[in-house]
């Protein structure tokens, strides 16, 4: 990356935008915006997205429109040393996407087909199966760490901007200021 690519990275950053193609062209825009505005998807696949979609959004309520596939997404395509992701704070072997194809998958199989044909109480309790590493025929990364991730991804679109510390009620005091409103 060039310095001024990473100036205007960092920038972005300090907003809580990320670069999205829309139409061909990079542009600046929070996971919300990006959702909101249909933003292609570069490197999951139509089933994977919706999967994650619908983890995302039984983990933390409010992360499909916070826009955790854009974000995912973003940050599995782009590279490794520049993700915000979890996975990378955690280890996870790059290139990412192989991690969160493998986690989406399993979860898949494991749902006995697909996470988003289960209600809502079925996708509640296989997630609480998930987290203590009891699912029936879980074959991926271990279940107990996607859900860890997936968790902390949902929470951090939902909840890592100034709107998502206003909406726990927790005053927003950053080491540095960004220069305006997420």
């Amino acid at each position: 990356m060039d310095p001024i690519e990473r100036r205007v990275f960092m920038q972005g950053a300090m907003i809580g935008t990320l670069a999205f193609v829309v139409d061909g062209v990079e542009t600046m825009l929070t996971p919300r915006q990006a959702y909101a505005q249909g933003v292609v998807l570069r490197t999951l696949k139509p089933e994977e997205a919706a999967t994650l979609e619908a983890v995302g959004e039984a983990l933390v309520p409010g992360a499909r429109k916070a826009g955790i596939v854009p974000f995912v997404d973003q940050q599995i395509s782009i590279p490794p040393e520049e993700a915000l992701l979890e996975a990378r704070i955690m280890n996870v072997r790059p290139p990412y996407a192989n991690f969160y194809r493998a986690a989406l998958s399993a979860i898949d199989r494991a749902s006995k087909g697909a996470f988003t044909a289960l209600d809502a109480a079925g996708q509640h309790a296989f997630i609480d199966a998930m987290r203590q590493g009891t699912l029936d025929g879980w074959q991926g990364p271990p279940a107990p760490f996607v859900y860890f991730l997936l968790r902390t991804d949902a929470v951090d679109v939902v909840y890592g901007t100034m709107e998502g510390y206003a909406q726990l009620g927790v005053p927003y005091m950053p080491h540095i200021a960004p220069a305006r409103s997420w």
